[in-house]
C-alpha cells in the first residue's frame, strides 16, 4: 500500500491565509517538487541576488561587512530552503512573521523588501527548467512568494507601529509633568495646544497622579497654551469636575488678558473654574488651601 505524505495541518489563520492567495494543495506540490531543481542551485541564486543588490544603496549600509555578509547569505538560503518545503503550517507563518520584525528592527524599508523578494522571484522562476508544467510551477511559486510577503509586511507594520506608539506614549508623558510642589499639592504645566486627545492624556495622567499621591490641590498651568477656545475651556471644566469627585481642588493659572477677554468674546463660562492670573497666585492660594503658611524671612 503507498503512503502519501501529509503537509501539517495548519490552524484556521493559515488556512485563510492560503485561501486568500488562492494557493491549493497542488500548488504547494508543485512547489515541493521545483525544490528538487532548485535547492541544489541555491548558491547561483545567491550570486546573481547579490550582483544585483551591491548596485542598491542599502547594500553598503546593511551589508557592509564580510561576516554579516556571509551570515545573511546563510539565512537567506535557509528561508529558501524551508520555502521550497511546500510545508505551510504555523510554525512556517510564525518564521516568515519573525522576518518581518527583523528587517522592521534594523530599520530595512518595505520598499527594499519587496524589491528584494521580486528580484529573487524572477531569478528563481528564470531557473526552472523547461517543462509542460513550468508556467503553471511558476505560478504556484509566485502565489506562496506573495504569501510570504504579505505575512513579513503585516508583521513589519505592526512592531513599527508599536514603536511609535510607545515614542508616542513616552513624549505625551514628558508633556503632562505632573509634579509635586508642595505635600498635598500636584501643579502641571502645559505647553502648546490642547486638542481632544492630549486633554483625555491629561485627564488621565492627572487622575493617575492625584490618586497615587492623595493630592488635595491640584494646579493646571496655562501661560504657556496659545488657543483657549469653546472646546480647550471645555476639556479645562471637564478637568476641574473630575478633580473635585476625587476630593481635589483645581486651581487654574496662567490667563493673560488676550486669554480672558477671548474667553468673554466666546461666552465660555468658566464660573466652575478657580481661576488666577499667575502662578504665583495659583500656588499662594494651594499651599493657604493644605494650611501651609509662608514667611518672609528678613535678612538684618
Amino acid at each position: 500500500m503507498n503512503t502519501v505524505s501529509m503537509a501539517p495541518v495548519s490552524t484556521l489563520e493559515t488556512q485563510a491565509l492560503l485561501a486568500r492567495h488562492r494557493i491549493t494543495p497542488h500548488d504547494l506540490e508543485l512547489v515541493r517538487i521545483s525544490g528538487a531543481q532548485l535547492l541544489p542551485r541555491l548558491a547561483e541564486y545567491v550570486e546573481q541576488f547579490y550582483a544585483w543588490l551591491q548596485q542598491e544603496p542599502e547594500f553598503g549600509q546593511y551589508f557592509h561587512d564580510e561576516p554579516r555578509l556571509r551570515h545573511v547569505q546563510n539565512m537567506q538560503v535557509e528561508y529558501w530552503k524551508r520555502f521550497f518545503t511546500g510545508d505551510v503550517d504555523d510554525a512556517y507563518v510564525k518564521q516568515r512573521r519573525h522576518v518581518g520584525e527583523v528587517h522592521a528592527r534594523i530599520g530595512l524599508s518595505v520598499a527594499a523588501y519587496f524589491a528584494a523578494m521580486d528580484i529573487s522571484l524572477a531569478v528563481l522562476t528564470d531557473m526552472l527548467l523547461p517543462s509542460e508544467t513550468r508556467y503553471e510551477t511558476s505560478r504556484a511559486i509566485t502565489r506562496l512568494v506573495h504569501l510570504d510577503t504579505a505575512v513579513v509586511t503585516v508583521a513589519y507594520n505592526q512592531l513599527t507601529n508599536e514603536k511609535l506608539a510607545g515614542q508616542s506614549q513616552a513624549l505625551a508623558e514628558m508633556s503632562t509633568p505632573v509634579t509635586s510642589v508642595a505635600e498635598d499639592v500636584l501643579m502641571l504645566p502645559v505647553v502648546g495646544l490642547i486638542d481632544s486627545r492630549r486633554a483625555q492624556e491629561i485627564l488621565s495622567s492627572v487622575l493617575g497622579r492625584i490618586a497615587e499621591t492623595r493630592a488635595r490641590v491640584f494646579i493646571i498651568d496655562i501661560s504657556g497654551v496659545s488657543v483657549v477656545d469653546t472646546a480647550v475651556a471645555n476639556h479645562l471644566i471637564k478637568l476641574t469636575r473630575a478633580t473635585r469627585l476625587m476630593g481635589c481642588k483645581a486651581l487654574l493659572s496662567g490667563l493673560s488678558p488676550a486669554i480672558a477677554q477671548t474667553i468673554i468674546e466666546l461666552g465660555i463660562d468658566v464660573s466652575a473654574i478657580d481661576t488666577h492670573a499667575t502662578l504665583r497666585d495659583a500656588l499662594e492660594e494651594a499651599l493657604r488651601l493644605v494650611g501651609v503658611k509662608l514667611v518672609r524671612s528678613r535678612h538684618e
